[in-house]
Order: C-alpha cells, then sequence, then structure tokens
C-alpha cells in the first residue's frame, strides 16, 4: 500500500527535493480519517513549474503504487495535486493547477496522456482542505505557504463543479452522490464536511424517496455495503436531480443576498 513518504519521495525524485516549497495532506486524512475507500490526498507546493518529461515520470511513478492496478498489487488509490507557489499566492481566481493525478484518469494515462498545466476551480476547496487540515508532510505549516480563499470563491468553484459531476453519474455513481451531498452541506451549512458526514446532513434533509441512495453510497464509502448500481439508475437520476435543485436554490438564494 503507497504510504505519505512513498508519494514524497516519488515527487522529490521526479521534481528534486530542491523545488518542494512543501507537501501537505488534505481530504478525508484531515477532516476524520480515511475510510475504506479514502484517496490518500496529498498537495505538493512547488517554487517553478514542471516539465512534460517530469510530469508523465510522475504519472508512471504513481501507477506502480496506487490503486487496484498498482504493480505490487491494489493499494489504496492516490491523489496527488501539484501547484506552483507562484500561481496560488497571492490567490486569484482560478487556480492554476500543474499537475493532478487520480485513479479517475488511469485509463488516459495509460494510453500515454499527461496531465498538463490548466486553471483549476477544484483548488478552491482543495486548498481550504490543506489549510483546515495543517498536516505537513514537508515544509513550514500550509498557512505560510498558501493564502486563504476567500469563501465567496470556495463557493464559486463547487457550483462549477456541478455540470462534470453530473456527466460521471452512470461511471462514478458513489463519489458523485456523495460529492453532491457535500457541496450541498457545503452551502447549506458554510463549512466542508467529510463525504460521509455530508451525506447525514443531507439524508436528514431529503424526502424519503429521495434516500435510500444516498443511504446506500454512504454505507459503500464505509465499507458496509458494495455492489454494482446498474439497476439502480433511474433512482440515482432522480435523487441528482432533486439535490441539484437544492444546490440552485442555495445558489439563487446567496445571489440576491449579494454574498
Amino acid at each position: 500500500m503507497a504510504s505519505t513518504e512513498d508519494i514524497v519521495r516519488l515527487v522529490r525524485d521526479t521534481l528534486g527535493a530542491e523545488q518542494i516549497v512543501g507537501a501537505y495532506l488534505h481530504g478525508s486524512a484531515v477532516l476524520g480519517g480515511l475510510r475504506p475507500h479514502s484517496d490518500v490526498d496529498v498537495l505538493v507546493v512547488v517554487r517553478r513549474a514542471t516539465t512534460a518529461a517530469r510530469r508523465r515520470a510522475l504519472v508512471e511513478g504513481l501507477m506502480a503504487i496506487s490503486g487496484e492496478r498498482a504493480h505490487g498489487g491494489p493499494a489504496r488509490p492516490v491523489e496527488l495535486t501539484v501547484v506552483v507557489q507562484s500561481e496560488v499566492r497571492p490567490w486569484r481566481y482560478p487556480p492554476y493547477c500543474e499537475f493532478q493525478y487520480g485513479e479517475w484518469l488511469r485509463e488516459d494515462y495509460e494510453r500515454g496522456a499527461t496531465p498538463a498545466p490548466a486553471p483549476s476551480p477544484d483548488l478552491a476547496p482543495l486548498l481550504t482542505m490543506v489549510l483546515l487540515g495543517r498536516a505537513a508532510l514537508v515544509g513550514p505549516p500550509p498557512d505560510e505557504v498558501l493564502d486563504p480563499v476567500p469563501h465567496d470563491d470556495l463557493i464559486r468553484a463547487i457550483v462549477a463543479g456541478v455540470p462534470e459531476l453530473l456527466a460521471e453519474v452512470a461511471t462514478d455513481t458513489r463519489n458523485v452522490l456523495l460529492t453532491l451531498a457535500r457541496i450541498w452541506t457545503t452551502l447549506g451549512t458554510g463549512a466542508i464536511h467529510t463525504k460521509d458526514a455530508a451525506a447525514d446532513w443531507a439524508l436528514a434533509r431529503l424526502p424519503a424517496e429521495h434516500r435510500p441512495v444516498l443511504a446506500r453510497a454512504r454505507a459503500d464509502y464505509l465499507g458496509a455495503e458494495e455492489g454494482t448500481w446498474h439497476e439502480m439508475l433511474p433512482q440515482v437520476r432522480t435523487h441528482t436531480a432533486y439535490v441539484v435543485a437544492a444546490i440552485e436554490r442555495l445558489t439563487r438564494a446567496r445571489a440576491a443576498r449579494g454574498q
């Protein structure tokens, strides 16, 4: 199983130790503990832009240690994000991502794709979690390296990601359901919660007919239930339509208040 030491060592060996400003845990590891299906989420802040060759070397190294198809056998999936410090500090929206690896992109990587630097609104919640977690693997505390993300930009970023999530509802059902619940919860409470805690918040507010699929996704995430989603997809789509409508109502209400 990939450890944070393995991930940091790979980044050091590939990009050079002198390039690393800091490396930080985020996600489930800092929001309440890893669950059976949680990724190991790591952000690395570097001094300068990378090259395509080094980004490809990172991909090759990560495919060897991450996920079901790791070379040494199934391992916990890794999500590695790299940012150049000058691209995120001082803060501006959308922030710029230098590199990102996640198992949901493995098929592209195996075909030879290499992540390219690009604007990434998704960095807003990611950096917010890094700053909240204060879990440095290398370097100083994150608030000495990163600027805080304005709350309006956090909200703008998570709402902007909804269409992309809906496009993946049939292929990544569990994570889409839990992420939509998390977006709804953040809009409703102003805070970022773990996926299972966000599901609890949402389940308490859903009509009875829309609860089963989210309850199933939560149980699957916690390792209590697993299986295919194919026969539940009609219910999933009805559920997601309800949650997206709730997200849109809260977004409109914020806009009406001038937030």
